[in-house]
């Protein structure tokens, strides 16, 4: 054997031990009703919730199963994004044909006085350069043709904006990417272009302000495989003022996708990954210097589907978490609480039977409001009054699912 091979052999064995086994994962669930292996939790006997349901868009064509992708008509409606401003609920998605993000894709909006009955739907951003109905490329995927991307409101100095990214839609991403932002002119009823936002990003959520003032969100780049997870951190001096930081690890540890974040207690911050290696559970990272750097992500005992999350601080000073935990398939959607931002001890059962992903939380008026999506093809939104919440209790012994035969 040659040397540097043996002197690599020692390294190894000193620094994890002969046959050592991989690194306990973190605790970011925990409960007597959780099994010792988390994906052999019984998803469809937690407790679950009620709540009020209505669906604000459907693409599905006429008579299409609604519990099943339809991949030959109807479009899509994907990456659903809430916001309460002004009176009103806003909802903003993804819009366009086939499934998911080809040439030609659009964003809509709708409005709401309740968050439960809503306006008809309307396109938030124009038709993407050359790529319109009439174009050879429109419904395809190719870097030859554009799409728009629904990427949330942001409520910045009394004004609601939204944002949207920008790019060829061959793969995720292009090489022009970019975020840009709209504002809702009320004369016209329309939202018209802000400007540029930032560069080769695409953001997961919108920014969130800090302690320091500054507003923060997530940024991949159009080749975040490799370049990994980025943090945005500015958005105070104009809107396209940021500076990145990056999650180092988060391209090799795990294949680090759709960051969601939240401030504890202690004003430290914590992200969250989904992990496109399919390790079947969530990462976690931690900031101590507002977003500045960040420790290497290291695997949770969170199960999950490969899915979007989406949590939230709520004001009473608790932290809500909705996920698709399952890891064979993205049924069913659920809500987990935590009283520190760290573990969470209750997982409810919200919605299921079918294919559902890619929420989004807002709390108002005692309430949780999430929005999703069914088979990508509607929008749906949830009530879900938090005193009901708080009336659910766990079980005290695991929920194991029997074996499959």
């Amino acid at each position: 054997m040659p040397a540097r091979t043996v002197f690599t052999a020692i390294l190894i064995v000193c620094a994890f031990g002969a046959g050592a086994a991989e690194p306990a994962p973190s605790t970011m669930l925990a409960g007597p009703w959780l099994p010792e292996n988390p994906h052999q939790l019984d998803f469809k006997a937690l407790p679950k919730v009620r709540s009020e349901h209505v669906v604000i868009s459907n693409v599905r064509a006429q008579g299409a199963d609604p519990t099943k992708l339809n991949k030959k008509a109807g479009g899509v409606n994907q990456h659903n994004y809430l916001a309460h401003h002004d009176g009103r609920f806003w909802a903003m998605w993804s819009d366009g044909p086939g499934i998911e993000d080809q040439v030609g894709q659009r964003v809509k909006y709708a409005t709401s006085p309740d968050g439960m009955k809503w306006s008809q739907p309307q396109f938030m951003t124009p038709i993407p350069p050359n790529s319109g109905p009439d174009s050879p490329h429109y419904g395809t995927r190719t870097d030859k043709g554009m799409r728009w991307i629904s990427r949330g409101f942001w409520k910045r100095e009394g004004e609601l904006l939204a944002l949207a990214s920008l790019d060829e839609a061959a793969g995720f991403f292009g090489k022009s990417l970019e975020l840009r932002a709209f504002r809702y002119d009320t004369d016209a009823g329309e939202w018209r272009d802000a400007g540029l936002v930032f560069k080769n990003a695409i953001n997961n959520f919108p920014p969130i302000e800090l302690r320091t003032g500054d507003w923060m969100m997530s940024r991949r780049m159009f080749d975040y495989s490799k370049s990994g997870v980025h943090f945005l951190v500015g958005g105070v001096k104009s809107l396209d003022d940021w500076q990145s930081f990056p999650v180092l690890g988060s391209a090799s540890e795990l294949k680090a996708e759709e960051p969601d974040w939240w401030i504890l207690p202690d004003h430290r911050l914590a992200a969250v990954f989904r992990d496109n290696r399919r390790s079947g559970f969530l990462y976690r990272s931690l900031s101590t210097d507002d977003g500045r750097t960040w420790t290497t992500p290291v695997k949770t005992n969170f199960p999950d589907a490969t899915s979007k999350i989406s949590g939230l601080r709520l004001r009473d000073g608790r932290y809500v978490l909705v996920s698709n935990p399952n890891p064979k398939k993205r049924d069913p959607l659920t809500l987990s609480i935590s009283e520190d931002g760290l573990v969470f001890q209750k997982m409810i059962y919200l919605v299921g039977e079918r294919h559902i992903d890619y929420p989004h939380v807002i709390e108002n008026d005692g309430s949780l409001f999430i929005a999703f999506a069914g088979g990508k093809q509607t929008v749906e939104v949830l009530k879900v009054k938090l005193t009901d919440v708080d009336a659910v209790q766990m079980p005290e012994k695991p929920l194991i699912a029997a074996p499959k035969p």
